[in-house]
């Protein structure tokens, strides 16, 4: 078994530029968990993944260049797999097949730690001042992607879909850039759950300029990014508000940094149609 891994491991090398080769602890139980493990984290001359389920250790071999093992990682455990860095989303583990259903030992560790941060923050949180709080908010990995989100929605409220068109792609650019890392456990949970949705929706809005198509595709947009808003805060308060006339006349909701109504899926059309609805705070 050790020379089969390892001839993989020299082929893999070989088909791989700038290659470097590293393993970690996946969780899993079965053939199964092995396909959907290895299929999740290989890109094509770029990075592959060799899983043993025996030992629960995966074999990444990737461009160095071009991704890296927590880009790996992340693209597991969006397909159900906890690694020691990464968990899954607990709606993916738990649509994965019954005998797929691995013990979650690494999301036990990180609980109990979590808990244990908690609670030292907790008893030193008397000595942080109102500014440092507020900079701590300020400081988050998430706020480049809720600025250019504001900046989306101004370009809908002007309707100018040439600038939306250039801004989605700054969404990209900034949700792809984010360390999950560098997140709060609770953050970290909800960004494995919509980032997919918000990467998706920035990309549909940045392939056209046709503004009532961007107006369709930040429906769905939005809905993810109030998730992730509300649990990761704002530097400032922001407010969800409600368009009852939009999507067809269901309704559709929108963020907002200004609790004054501006349409973004109207524009000066029917500017002020809309109230607020929550105040995220």
């Amino acid at each position: 078994m050790a020379i089969t891994l390892l001839l993989s491991v020299t082929v893999a090398s070989a088909q791989i530029k700038n290659s470097k080769t590293e393993t970690v602890k996946i969780y899993g139980n079965c053939d199964m968990c092995k396909s959907t493990i290895e299929t999740a984290g290989t890109l094509k001359k770029v990075a592959k993944v060799e899983w043993n389920k025996d030992t629960k250790m995966a074999t990444l071999t990737y461009d160095s260049t071009k991704t890296s093992q927590d880009e790996i990682l992340k693209r597991v455990a969006l397909a159900g797999y906890d690694s020691d860095k990464y968990l899954a989303p607990d709606d993916v583990y738990d649509a994965l097949h019954g005998c797929c259903q691995y013990e979650r030992e690494a999301k036990v560790a990180v609980s109990t730690e979590m808990k244990m941060v908690a609670a030292e923050n907790h008893s030193n949180h008397a000595n942080h001042t109102e500014n440092t709080v507020a900079k701590d908010q300020v400081d988050t990995p998430l706020k480049v992607v809720f600025d250019t989100y504001f900046l989306l929605k101004d370009a809908l409220v002007k309707t100018d879909g040439k600038a939306a068109s250039i801004i989605a792609k700054d969404v990209m650019t900034a949700s792809s850039a984010v360390k999950m890392d560098e997140l709060a456990m609770d953050v970290h949970m909800v960004w494995m759950k919509e980032m997919k949705g918000l990467i998706a929706g920035a990309t549909e809005i940045a392939a056209t300029q046709d503004i009532k198509k961007q107006r369709e595709f930040f429906i769905p947009f939005s809905k993810s990014m109030y998730e992730l808003i509300k649990v990761a805060k704002y530097e400032t308060p922001v407010y969800l508000q409600f368009c009852p006339m939009a999507n067809g006349g269901k309704g559709a909701n929108w963020l907002s940094k200004e609790n004054a109504v501006k349409n973004p899926y109207y524009g000066s059309q029917m500017m002020t149609c809309g109230k607020t609805v929550e105040t995220i705070q």
